[in-house]
């Protein structure tokens, strides 16, 4: 058996009872039907598919985004991802990612999402966007165009579990600690968008955690 296809039957059989207690009073915000967009190697626009479609084998280039959300003591709010997530369940990552579905601009998309998954509103600055491809065994892969935002916002966090396993704030030293200690536990998405944070956008980051009242 693909180690992939193991984890993804281990992690069900251990976490699912007390979580799906859980998720059946939360929204569905997310399913493998809804209508993604695709793009080619410029990021532009070239039609639409399902989230599943786009997700299986090698999986399809399409347009996604990655939200990095800290407080005002400059802390990294991070989430653990659902076990119901067919990629990377149970894995750590940033703040919260999704895609733009059909027809829905960008920021459009980025402020539902974090209404929808964190129940949160921050204002989100754009740091950049990249091409990326991930593989998680046999189950299917990430190939996004996906573009990355920062923002602040001490909001109460309030989970939708249908999305979220855990979630905690984190200082960025012990952050970056634990990621060299134990850099398979984090998404691999996550770990290129984190390098480039820092060695390109630290400037920015320093520039908006400025701008909190102290």
């Amino acid at each position: 058996m693909a180690p992939a296809t193991w984890l993804k039957r281990f992690v069900k059989r251990v976490t699912r009872p007390w979580r799906s207690r859980l998720a059946k009073t939360a929204p569905v915000v997310s399913s493998e039907s809804e209508r993604l967009v695709l793009v080619d190697s410029n990021d532009e626009v070239i039609g639409y598919g399902s989230k599943g479609d786009l997700h299986d084998g090698a999986g399809t280039l399409h347009r996604a985004f990655s939200l990095f959300i800290f407080n005002s003591e400059g802390q990294l709010l991070m989430q653990q991802r659902s076990d119901d997530k067919r990629l990377w369940p149970l894995f750590w990552s940033n703040s919260c990612c999704s895609h733009p579905r059909e027809g829905e601009e960008m920021d459009g998309a980025i402020h539902r999402r974090l209404r929808e998954e964190l129940g949160m509103e921050s204002e989100l600055h754009f740091l950049f966007r990249f091409r990326y491809h991930a593989q998680f065994g046999d189950l299917g892969a990430e190939h996004e165009f996906c573009w990355v935002y920062a923002g602040v916002s001490d909001d109460a966090v309030q989970v939708n579990p249908n999305e979220v396993a855990s979630w905690k704030w984190i200082d960025i030293d012990e952050l970056e600690a634990d990621m060299a200690e134990r850099p398979e536990v984090y998404t691999p998405w996550f770990r290129m968008e984190w390098e480039r944070i820092r060695q390109n956008h630290n400037d920015k980051l320093t520039e908006l955690l400025a701008q909190q009242p102290a």
